[in-house]
């Protein structure tokens, strides 16, 4: 049989739950196609962030294109995606598998199916993609292999008879791999005859060139020195620089159909490299744009200020360029009193508001200020106007609020049943509603239920992970809003309202709470020459109150002997001062007191 050019091409991605050995399965990869030398070859070669390697997890996903000669001796060629296993990076999933017509579902056989595996397959199998079951890590001791399979017969509903057995460590079990790869992942498809079309699915700033994008030729062909145009901004371009990655950057002459690739056009202007934008010709464009993708459902916010000798333009530039990189990050700008101008911002979770703090200051040298994360509320007013609240300081007079409502998340929670008491305890104190309970195993057991959003930002995700002993697992997606009893809670330094450091809680937890932060708050101020009194407030209410006692001179060293009346005009007059310097002394409140709700047990 005499195959054609896009029948040797075979574009897939890995997803599996975190930790389940994606980016040790695509080291393999590279190593036995001989992508990279002996001496290019490191461990995670495709996490290329120091963050990645750090914490052991990916972060972005990333590509290589690969070369593979199958056992009938025709040559094929792989473009394989590398892609995040932790639930706050789901959209980079997603995103990726738009360019893939394929996945291998990795499974680690030690733990078997985990909530983000199940979460993974769902998102593949909404993408129309061709699943390839994978059982890793079969060169451990403790592997349960037929509970493995039965879990994922039974509860993502592939055929065990379709799992292959590997070890990405050692190698065995790849070169099957690499075979069903070529039998099982269908050929693009497309046309090549057609006008270009083109899916831009990720890119990233580069000082020197501009935005480099990586695409997928859906139809037609992309050649350096065309004359380009993205179609969601209308703005033309010439494609300066095509290529792939293998993953070093390789310069080729022309991209075609079903190819995946990279564009350098001399992009400057940040917004026009949106991210689900269609790449095409400008003399001969194609007739209809693709539909893109979701904009990402930013689930946790924050304020981010700058701190230092950092300046906002640069607070500005930077969120810009990050946000071309990760088109989950969403930012608008905003005025605080406390903290001045910054830009209040949208995640995915918390591990990804903490990763792209992180970058910021790392990849662009800033000192930040980020303030406690809220989620967001959407309030009804008396007159009927709806509201969607990001931020506390935003509220509305209490006395003109109907109805108040939180966002709430469908979670999956699959955990060994020896657990259950703790977890139950714990959910139940978060306000969690049971959906559903299953046992998929002999004794792993799946937990449908109903959370509120702003119960399972504050430590929920370590908790479980602590109770379980770390073998509980958590994937959730956003089910709309409900109404609910919630409150704003101020924090009141020196009897002024500190905007950042503004709360919404339910009406319950409000002194618990209110007490709780406000001796957080006492032990992370520092002592000032006068006294500093930090108290939590309900509207006019004060709920609970601490002192930072002042730094005090011994003014009574120099008296001795005489009458007590002596001394007691001398402290008062102490205490006359120490007033007047609090009126207009002003606290610095350093970044820890920020971020003191989030140690609230």
């Amino acid at each position: 049989m005499i195959l054609t050019p896009m029948d040797r091409i075979r574009n897939f991605s890995i997803i599996a739950h975190v930790d389940h050995g994606k980016s040790t399965l695509a080291d393999r990869f590279i190593e036995l196609t001989g992508a990279l030398s002996s001496r290019e070859l490191k461990e995670q070669v495709l996490d290329t962030m120091d963050l990645e390697r750090e914490r052991g997890i990916t972060i972005k996903a990333q590509t290589a294109r690969l070369t593979y000669k199958s056992r009938s001796g025709e040559e094929y060629i792989f473009n394989l995606i590398d892609t995040p296993g932790h639930v706050d990076f789901s959209y980079e999933v997603s995103r990726s598998l738009s360019a893939c017509d394929g996945a291998l579902l990795v499974i680690d056989a030690s733990q078997g199916v985990e909530a983000q595996t199940l979460a993974n397959a769902y998102l593949a199998v909404h993408n129309d993609l061709q699943l390839v079951p994978v059982i890793n890590k079969i060169d451990l001791p403790q592997i349960q292999i037929e509970e493995t399979l039965e879990q994922m017969e039974h509860v993502i509903g592939l055929p065990r008879g379709d799992a292959l057995l590997v070890s990405a460590k050692t190698g065995i079990g790849v070169p099957e791999l690499f075979e069903a790869i070529v039998e099982r992942i269908p050929p693009p498809k497309g046309d090549p005859a057609a006008p270009l079309k083109a899916l831009l699915f990720d890119s990233w700033y580069d000082p020197y060139r501009g935005v480099v994008v990586l695409v997928r030729i859906l139809d037609g062909e992309l050649r350096r020195g065309d004359r380009i145009v993205l179609m969601s901004s209308d703005s033309d371009y010439e494609a300066e620089e095509v290529g792939y990655l293998t993953p070093k950057a390789v310069k080729s002459d022309v991209l075609r159909t079903g190819e995946v690739g990279y564009l350098i056009a001399g992009i400057k202007k940040l917004s026009d490299a949106r991210v689900g934008d269609t790449v095409t010709h400008r003399q001969r464009p194609t007739a209809r744009a693709l539909p893109g993708f979701q904009p990402a459902k930013s689930m946790v916010f924050c304020g981010i200020f700058p701190a230092g000798e950092t300046r906002i333009e640069e607070l500005r530039d930077a969120v810009e360029k990050l946000r071309l990189n990760d088109a989950s990050f969403q930012y608008e700008p905003e005025n605080s009193p406390a903290l001045g101008l910054g830009f209040r911002a949208g995640f995915l979770g918390l591990l990804h508001r903490e990763i792209v703090q992180e970058r910021l200051e790392r990849e662009f040298g800033l000192t930040l200020i980020t303030t406690a994360p809220t989620v967001g509320y959407r309030v009804t007013t008396k007159t009927g106007e709806v509201l969607e609240i990001h931020n506390p300081s935003e509220m509305p007079d209490p006395a003109s609020i109907a109805m108040i409502e939180e966002p709430v998340i469908d979670a999956v929670i699959l955990t060994p049943d020896r657990y259950l008491g703790a977890l139950f305890k714990l959910i139940e104190e978060r306000r969690g509603e049971q959906k559903k309970m299953e046992y998929i195993g002999p004794s792993r057991v799946l937990l449908g239920y109903a959370l509120p959003l702003n119960e399972v930002v504050f430590d929920f995700y370590n908790q479980l992970k602590s109770l379980s002993q770390g073998y509980a697992s958590l994937d959730y997606e956003f089910a709309g809003y409900r109404e609910g009893p919630l409150v704003k809670l101020d924090i009141l330094i020196n009897a002024e309202a500190v905007d950042a450091l503004s709360l919404i809680v339910h009406e319950d937890k409000a002194y618990t709470v209110g007490r709780a932060l406000a001796a957080r708050m006492r032990k992370v101020i520092p002592r000032q020459q006068y006294e500093v009194a930090i108290q939590a407030a309900v509207g006019k209410r004060i709920i609970a109150r601490e002192t930072v006692k002042p730094f005090r001179k011994d003014v009574l060293a120099k008296l001795y002997g005489g009458d007590y009346t002596r001394k007691m005009k001398v402290l008062e007059k102490q205490k006359a001062g120490k007033k007047r310097m609090r009126r207009v002394g002003k606290v610095d409140i350093p970044q820890e007191a920020f971020l003191a709700v989030l140690e609230i047990k």
